[in-house]
């Protein structure tokens, strides 16, 4: 093995130039998949939030039948929790928030409708569970904010999408990159193949070295980009924690540590994966 080890980081120095591009590519690629991974943990979390605090609010007639529309919204796949709220109570819970709430409804009457509420498994579940309620026989109007809880989806979800397309596109770039870099490392030492494979040398033996490069390359980059990742996301996730509080930002280390492990492993994986491919296409064209 220290022949191996020895063989591969000769073949590193004698290729400044390709395993520099390499390991700059694998480096860029793993920060940004880092930060594409950190952001959907956290858009994830800012959803599970959304989804405990979006309601769907059917307001009732007077003459509804309210325990059977409450038996009948339960029975919807996509609510979890439903609740009939009459009119007293909204009445109390305005008056909390707007003490002449109740001098007003003593002078012109209780304005509002006794209401269901409901809560829905996923923010994407409010339009359609909006729509379902609201054909109901004794269901007046509904509210469930839609150009809030809408816009708020497309949003997010247009982001991981761009994020995703950003890490395929430069993880495919990094593995190419690592493969030219296996190649051109493998062509400079043709002469000494061509005697190794002349002597019996076999191609497990041949492709070790270059095996080794690229994991070399995988760890290194995975090392520089969690170097650079998470002290930058931490002082960013304080400052958003500090400035808006709002927001529910991921900081426990159980919920971070899988992330980076995974970013760590990957930056490896494709490292071998490259140079295993590399290395035996290579050989197999010598044949």
């Amino acid at each position: 093995m220290t022949y191996h080890f020895r063989q591969a980081l000769l073949a590193m120095r004698g290729n400044l130039t390709a395993t520099f591009a390499t390991l700059t590519t694998m480096t860029l690629t793993l920060l940004i998949l880092g930060a594409v991974l950190l952001l959907t943990l956290n858009v994830n979390r800012t959803l599970a939030h959304l989804e405990s605090q979006v309601e769907v609010a059917a307001f009732l007639r007077e003459d509804a039948d309210e325990q059977a529309l409450l038996a009948r919204v339960r029975a919807f796949p996509q609510v979890r929790e439903a609740a009939l709220v009459t009119s007293e109570q909204v009445l109390e819970e305005m008056t909390r928030d707007y003490p002449y709430a109740r001098e007003a409804a003593q002078l012109a009457g209780n304005p509002f409708p006794d209401t269901l509420r409901l809560r829905v498994s996923r923010v994407e579940d409010s339009r359609t569970v909006a729509a379902a309620v609201s054909g109901l026989v004794g269901v007046e109007d509904v509210e469930y904010g839609a150009g809030y809880v809408d816009q708020t989806v497309r949003t997010l979800t247009a982001v991981r999408a761009a994020g995703y397309a950003l890490v395929g596109l430069l993880l495919l770039g990094t593995l190419f990159n690592i493969l030219n870099a296996v190649r051109v490392a493998m062509y400079a030492r043709r002469s000494e193949i061509s005697v190794m494979r002349l002597l019996g040398a076999t191609r497990g033996f041949i492709r070790l070295p270059h095996v080794i490069e690229g994991v070399l390359l995988g760890f290194t980059a995975s090392a520089l980009a969690l170097a650079l990742l998470t002290p930058t996301y931490l002082e960013l996730a304080a400052q958003v924690q500090l400035f808006a509080p709002v927001f529910p930002v991921v900081r426990d280390l159980p919920s971070l540590l899988p992330i980076l492990s995974g970013v760590a492993v990957l930056g490896v994986l494709v490292g071998l994966a490259g140079s295993l491919f590399a290395s035996r296409r290579y050989l197999r064209e010598l044949e």
